[in-house]
């Protein structure tokens, strides 16, 4: 049987003591700030990043080198047979491009997933993958599982401010300065490889309640019905946030009213993704249960 590694990067929001207690390797992300290079979660903690972007700090996102990729799978593959790598959405970086690439060198020992995912729900596929490997199944095996599934997720994100969106030019300074006057609420959707707008707020409570509607809806679509809890086909429910973790943590509780039984996974959004929509953050996902 085929020994598989799981590498995922630290867009999942799974952290290096994490990974280790899980049996998943993570690829840091990088960031420069004043044009040092910051890795997540090793040189860049979630209290810095959020200091450095609250203060105007420049910050800038970008992909492992190539060499960091190459390095931690051979590192893997002294005891693996194979790697299934799940980088970031395509659509969000071209981390994913680049895997794929560096993979060719690799005579089909490392396979490269491009199932759309980030944040909670990149974090979910990097689970179920290490299920499927430790059930036997092969590296490729594991890439059709997921590929097959990659549309089964959405994530529907509130932002609390539109400075960050305005700063990186998703929002026009015209349509920023509206929206802040009318103090609205943007909720943003991840499905497949896009960020989209999805629908505009006058409140935050307007906002929970757009969210969770839209994932009601999803969930139907997808499934027929909304299974209860205990059912074997139930989704995958979790949350995620932008330096709020105690309002997420009450909303999470009201929540319990609206999916009742269900367990929801929370984390800090990606910071890859915080770093486009600042602080005050709250997002909802489902994600179709496959293992």
């Amino acid at each position: 049987m085929s020994k598989v590694a799981i590498i995922t990067d630290s867009n999942s929001g799974i952290t290096q003591t994490a990974a280790k207690e899980l049996g998943i390797f993570v690829q840091p992300m990088p960031f420069f700030m004043n044009e040092k290079e910051y890795l997540e979660d090793i040189t860049l903690s979630q209290e810095e990043f959020y200091e450095n972007l609250e203060g105007d700090t420049e910050i800038a996102t970008s992909q492992p080198s190539p060499e960091s990729v190459t390095k931690l799978w051979d590192q893997v593959l002294e005891e693996y047979d194979e790697i299934l790598c799940i980088p970031m959405s395509s659509g969000l970086s071209g981390t994913c491009q680049t895997a794929m690439m560096l993979a060719e060198d690799y005579d089909g020992r490392v396979v490269v997933v491009n199932n759309q995912r980030i944040s909670v729900t990149q974090r979910q596929s990097a689970l179920d993958a290490k299920k499927l490997a430790d059930q036997g199944k092969t590296a490729a095996e594991i890439a059709d599982i997921l590929m097959a599934t990659k549309m089964d997720s959405d994530i529907y994100i509130m932002v609390d401010t539109l400075k960050y969106l305005k700063k990186g030019g998703r929002v026009t300074p015209a349509a920023a300065a509206i929206g802040e006057i009318l103090r609205l609420k943007p909720v943003l959707q991840i499905h497949g490889e896009k960020l989209d707008a999805f629908a505009k707020a006058r409140n935050v409570k307007v906002a929970k309640t757009m969210m969770v509607n839209a994932i009601k809806k999803d969930i139907t679509d997808n499934l027929g019905y909304i299974p209860k809890a205990e059912e074997a086909n139930a989704p995958w429910l979790a949350m995620a946030y932008t330096k709020n973790e105690e309002e997420a943590l009450q909303w999470r509780e009201e929540l319990a009213a609206d999916f009742p039984g269900y367990e929801i996974h929370i984390d800090p959004l990606s910071l890859s993704v915080a770093c486009h929509i600042g602080p005050g953050a709250l997002a909802l996902t489902w994600i179709k249960k496959i293992v």
